[in-house]
């Protein structure tokens, strides 16, 4: 079977400020920004990668979410609970360093974890955590 991950969906509630995390912190692309009805979802990539993308979306535009739901969510992503992603790198520390100087807020440092990879963690700002693991 050939299948690959095309797309992961991570939510935002500052579009401006993910646009500008992904693609100037990280280095990603932006591949599309569209909006509607007030709404924006704002899709990005790894140059080089034009198969693999994140979708930054708006966290409760499904029409059947309830009104609770949507108050879960926006605790959730308050406290950084409600959504992540692993991303990997040959140079962490220059990515980890390029995140600091950025502003990002540093969950984790670069450190060996004791299950076999070296990773650091930071949070976007919608509070989604991104942990970083280096390629060997």
């Amino acid at each position: 079977m050939d299948i690959t991950i095309h797309a992961s969906f991570l939510p935002h509630d500052d579009p401006d400020a993910c646009l500008a995390f992904y693609r100037d912190a990280l280095g990603f692309e932006v591949r599309d920004d569209v909006g509607y009805e007030g709404m924006r979802w704002i899709r990005v990539g790894p140059a080089g990668q034009p198969g693999t993308s994140i979708v930054l979306q708006p966290p409760a535009a499904d029409p059947g979410i309830t009104e609770d739901e949507r108050r879960t969510i926006a605790e959730m992503m308050a406290k950084g609970t409600f959504a992540g992603i692993v991303l990997a790198t040959p140079d962490l520390d220059g990515v980890f360093k390029r995140l600091q100087d950025s502003g990002a807020e540093i969950v984790q440092e670069p450190a060996e974890q004791p299950y076999g990879v070296r990773d650091c963690a930071v949070r976007d700002p919608a509070g989604n955590l991104i942990r970083i693991e280096e390629r060997r």
